[in-house]
This record gives structure tokens, sequence and C-alpha cells, in this order.
């Protein structure tokens, strides 16, 4: 058990001391509301404290048959079978210790409002921003998760300068949470004859979506334009006002809606990516004021912070927060990220951890 584990285990186990005395008091007996609380503590940390000394047993045996297998050669065998098996419970056992002493994310199985767009890099960020776009819409079909298209602004060639739109399904924040920041690609673009590689950039934003009680706005700091829906290049795709231009004035957030051809929907969703903007910029402000990362993601969780670079000569994807490297380019770009969303779960639950460490208990 690393040492982190275990200064939760024994300070778990002073908690439950402490609390079975309380519950002990004939006084706490008599406050029916006090024992209440007490109570629902207690149970939430007898969970952690089984789960914890679990991992010790199974250490302890894991331990004893290694010494088997090195001091008896006619068990050695059969100890390292023993071993093996005991290393997989011993796995299983300690994850699921990890999972009772973070509290879980009230976020994960929220949608995911995912924005996309072009940065440096001309025409090639767009047709960077277009490979993005598709690996999403692939991850989500590989998840089984549906896509609800809010806008997207296209140039030449297929690139996209902007793409809004709304991932549900279960885990689907939870999954695509590490996505925000900065992505570069680096690779000759079709037009250049000299054969040079360039790099571009595309950010990514990933909020989840807000509820109606999440966020509450006031109908009267909206502006509210409609406008014709056009397709890339200005061609007309639609010959009603259906398109939607909501500007939230005390903030100047903008979101625009053309996806759909009724103005009511239109308005429906650009309000819930309207809501979800002003969410994480309510949550951003909280996490600073209490010198968290924001959005508690990985690393800074800045959307100007390079988190991943896509290099097409090297067939390579280098996750820079957590210094991975796979060289399955194809993969990934076809939506295979679930080697990558590992480690980075992984690395954001070592870091809660680390920063519950100081607490009593499990909350």
């Amino acid at each position: 058990m690393d040492s982190r584990l275990a200064e939760r285990l024994s300070e778990t186990e002073t908690r439950c001391r402490d609390l079975d005395r309380e519950l002990a008091d004939p006084q706490v007996a008599r406050n029916a509301s006090r024992l209440r609380d007490l109570g629902k503590e207690r149970a939430a940390l007898s969970a952690a404290l089984s789960a914890g000394r679990e991992v010790l047993a199974l250490e302890e045996e894991l331990a004893g048959a290694r010494e088997l297998a090195a001091n008896d050669p006619e068990l050695k065998e059969l100890a390292e079978e023993e071993a093996a098996a005991l290393e997989v419970r011993l796995a299983a056992a300690t994850k699921r210790f990890r999972q009772v002493l973070v509290p879980a994310d009230p976020m994960e199985d929220r949608p995911a409002v995912v924005e996309i767009r072009a940065g440096t890099g001309g025409d090639e960020a767009g047709l960077f921003g277009a490979d993005l776009l598709r690996m999403y819409r692939r991850l989500a079909e590989r998840a089984g998760w549906t896509i609800e298209v809010a806008n997207i602004s296209g140039g030449l060639l297929g690139a996209v300068k902007e793409a809004v739109f709304t991932v549900r399904g279960k885990g689907a924040y939870g999954r695509l949470r590490f996505e925000s920041g900065t992505h570069r690609v680096q690779r000759v673009p079709e037009t250049e004859s000299q054969g040079r590689v360039h790099t571009s950039a595309a950010t990514v934003a990933v909020l989840p979506e807000a509820e109606e009680v999440d966020v509450q706005i006031d109908p009267s700091e909206l502006r509210i334009d409609v406008f014709r829906s056009s397709g890339p290049g200005g061609q007309s795709v639609n010959t009603t006002d259906s398109a939607v231009r909501i500007t939230h004035v005390p903030t100047g957030m903008v979101v625009s809606c053309q996806d759909e051809k009724s103005q009511h929907k239109n308005k429906a969703r650009a309000m819930k990516v309207l809501r979800s903007r002003l969410l994480d910029q309510i949550t951003a402000q909280r996490d600073a004021e209490r010198a968290a990362e924001r959005r508690s993601q990985i690393g800074s969780g800045d959307r100007s912070a390079k988190i991943r670079t896509y290099n097409f000569p090297q067939n390579r994807v280098t996750d820079h927060r957590i210094g991975l490297t796979l060289y399955r380019l194809g993969d990934v770009l076809d939506g295979d990220l679930a080697e990558i969303v590992s480690a980075l779960k992984l690395a954001r639950e070592e870091q809660r951890l680390a920063g519950h460490a100081s607490e009593a208990g499990p909350r």
C-alpha cells in the first residue's frame, strides 16, 4: 500500500474510533439529529475501512506466497500461481479502496458541451479541427453516445473553423472533460509542395451541460437575434429566420445555433450552451478562490495550455500532462482514446486523493 493510501487508512481508523466513542455517549443518544448524522458518517467510513483492511490482508497473503515460492522448491510452482492470482485480487481491491476514498464526481454522467475552434495555422488548423470533430464523433459511436450539433462553421476543403455540439450518454462528461485545452498537430499539409512539416493548433473546451437549477438566467439580460441559416460559403440552406443568436449582456457571451430548422429548437439548444458556459465560469471562479485546479481537470485546465500533440510523420500522439506517448495515431484519430482517458483518470484520481489527504475521512 502506498504512503498516501496508508495515511488515509490510518486517518479513517482514528475517525472511526472517535465516532464509536461519540455514538456510545448517552447525551448523543438523546439527540436524534446528531445521532443520525454520526451514524451516517460511520457507515460511510466503514466501507473505506473494510476496503483498506482487505488491501492489507491481500498484501500480507501475497508476501507469504512470494516467500514460499523463493524458499520452497517443491511448492514453488504452486506458490507462484497463487501469487499471480493474489496480484490480480490486490489490484482490484486497491482500486476499490481508492474509489471509496475519493468522493464521486456529481458531474461525471452529465452531457458534455464540446466546443472546437481552429487556432494558429490557417486552413491547416481548420482541417485539423475537422479531424478532431471526426475523432469525437467516432468516440461517441464507440461509447454508444448521441451527438446534438448546435453550430458548425466550415471553410474550404472541409475545414472546421468552429463546432459546438452536445454529447449525451453515460459518463460523457467524465471521459470528455480531459479534452479541454490546446491540441497541436504536426504534419505535411496537402498544399505543401516542399514536403515541410507544419505545426497547427485547435482549441477544445468541454463543459458539463448545465441544468436550469444550476444557473438562473434573467430573461431581461438576454438579447436574442434571429437570422437565416447558411451553409459553407454563404449558401442559403433555409428560407426562414430560424437561426438564433443569444447574447448574455452582463458577460458578453454570444451563442449561435442554426442546425435545426425550427427557431424554437435552435433557441432551446443555444440556451443550453449558454447556461453551460455560465456554469463553467462560475465553477472556474469558485475553484480559483479555493486555489483548486480549474474545472477539476488534469493540469491547469487552461485552454491556452498545450495538452496533446499529434505527430503524423512519427505516427505519434503525446499527452503532455502525464507524459504518455502512443505510436498509433490512426487509432486515436479514429476515436480510440481509451488508453489515454484511463491514464488521465488515474492521474486525476491520484491528484484528488492527495487533495483530500488532510481530511478526517471520505465525504
